[in-house]
């Protein structure tokens, strides 16, 4: 079968559908003909300044139409797209020179050599021009530069292969069937090379897409009636604490997301078991699946293969390893590389063996039904001084399912008791309610699993004040930093 990339590059899209791209305050949609047709344009201009196969083509900007034409016209010269993403990167001579990159489209001001206005993509492509030369690609090639989520340090950055995203595309397909009638919605930035994914389905199998900033996503999503939304658990879990109080949530559902849903999927980080049971009991069934940067995705429930608390089935050309404590590696028959090309550690270079398989730092088992279950990083299992070991995510869980409490982060600064660093969902936070979800919790685990003393966050975890991911995930090395001093108190409660 060939390539998803290649059918991109040299066929034009189905007919009849669209990619519409949301703002606050403004939304405008294309013919996806007229989407691939304006970045083959593109793809001749950036040629003409000196983009040849290979080169890097930075960009830094918030979801937009160009930020699509600029991928896709890469694609077209064979250049490579590093996706940076805004409040990471500056747009300075020293981020061209970091990463090689031949120019960098923005839509901050700089002042610095090679960067340009990413408003200039779109006057670029409107200009007529000949077919550029026709390319294809082989499954080893890559197309992309992109960095980790950033949740541990300086982004590491690995230049993705063909073969990975062709062989993620074709396992998506096979189990979601995207294609005429569906409308996915996307609003993560599109420097992460999952999202970019959408717009590939989109021009391969045939079926419309929306690119959204968060900001505009819930406004979006109402006018455009999706049958398919992209999301992380952060995102749902705010959803579900809108509709859950509301006086009928299922209606309130469909005013949300409006009345085509097909399935929602989740991924990235840990969902909650009963986020995901509030939505599927709604009607809205939602999907977990599991992946990293490093491997793509591995795991993933569908449609007439789920298991609630399991990741999913491990998806074709994937195959997960354990080692003797349980900790996940993961094979692919295409790997998205063999090494990172920016960032790495002496401890992090170690995630990749020769052939490309990758050590994950998860802890998980497969079932008899080959469903994977995900319990957490082998970094964040706690070690007791009585030689207990607790694996922090299922208590962590269960400290989050409390409406009153958004994130918690479990540390044990003497290897005796544990404490949770709590992240509420409302300002100023609703202690006594904290209060009693930290007793009922401990009623249900064993002695050794249970907290000690909470701190609460002040102010909450946000991406802003760098306490949460991109993709929002708590970052547990920043919040030790933050609360090292209230962690490490004997006493009471912080608020």
């Amino acid at each position: 079968m060939d390539s998803v990339i290649n059918q991109i590059v040299t066929t034009p899209p189905p007919a009849g559908y669209h990619a519409t791209f949301a703002r606050l305050g403004k939304t405008e949609t294309i013919e996806l003909r007229e989407l691939a047709a304006s970045a083959e344009r593109l793809a001749v201009r950036l040629r003409e300044l000196g983009v040849g196969q290979g080169d890097r083509i930075g960009i830094l900007a918030a979801n937009c139409l160009e930020w699509v034409l600029l991928d896709l016209a890469a694609l077209r010269c064979k250049a490579v797209t590093a996706g940076l993403e805004p409040g990471k990167f500056e747009p300075d001579e020293a981020l061209l020179a970091r990463y090689d990159l031949k120019l960098l489209f923005t839509d901050q001001p700089s002042t610095a050599a090679g960067v340009r206005p990413i408003s200039e993509a779109r006057v670029l492509a409107d200009q007529p021009a000949a077919p550029p030369p026709e390319v294809r690609y082989d499954s080893a090639e890559a197309t992309t530069l992109k960095f980790t989520s950033g949740s541990t340090g300086v982004p590491k950055g690995l230049a993705a292969s063909v073969g990975s995203i062709d062989s993620s595309l074709r396992a998506v397909q096979a189990m979601f069937a995207h294609g005429p009638g569906d409308h996915l919605f996307c609003f993560l930035p599109l420097a992460l090379l999952q999202q970019r994914y959408w717009i590939y389905s989109a021009l391969c199998f045939g079926h419309d897409v929306t690119v959204s900033t968060y900001e505009a996503a819930f406004t979006a999503m109402r006018q455009v009636r999706p049958t398919v939304v992209m999301g992380v658990p952060g995102f749902y879990e705010t959803v579900k604490r809108h509709l859950a109080a509301q006086t009928d949530p299922q209606v309130a559902a469909k005013e949300m997301f409006g009345d085509r849903i097909r399935y929602l999927w989740t991924g990235s980080a840990p969902a909650g078991p009963d986020m995901l049971r509030f939505f599927t009991n709604l009607g809205l069934p939602i999907y977990e699946g599991y992946g990293m940067n490093e491997t793509c995705i591995v795991a993933k429930n569908y449609p007439g293969a789920s298991k609630e608390g399991s990741v999913g089935r491990v998806v074709p050309g994937k195959e997960v390893l354990f080692d003797a404590d349980g900790v996940i590696s993961v094979r692919s028959d295409f790997p998205v590389a063999r090494r990172y090309e920016y960032g790495a550690t002496a401890h992090s270079m170690g995630a990749f063996t020769a052939d490309g398989t990758v050590r994950t730092g998860d802890i998980g088992y497969l079932d008899e039904d080959g469903f994977l279950y995900i319990q957490g990083r082998a970094d964040d299992v706690i070690v007791l001084a009585n030689g207990k070991k607790i694996i922090v995510r299922p208590i962590e869980e269960r400290m989050a399912a409390s409406p009153a409490i958004e994130h918690c982060v479990l540390f044990c600064p003497t290897q005796t008791q544990l404490v949770a660093v709590v992240s509420p969902t409302s300002e100023p936070a609703d202690a006594a309610a904290i209060a009693e979800h930290l007793e009922r919790t401990n009623q249900e685990l064993e002695r050794d699993e249970r907290i000690a003393r909470v701190v609460i966050a002040e102010p909450r975890f946000s991406i802003e004040n760098g306490l949460l991911s991109s993709q929002y995930k708590p970052k547990r090395r920043q919040i030790l930093e933050q609360y090292r001093r209230e962690i490490a108190e004997k006493g009471r409660t912080h608020a």
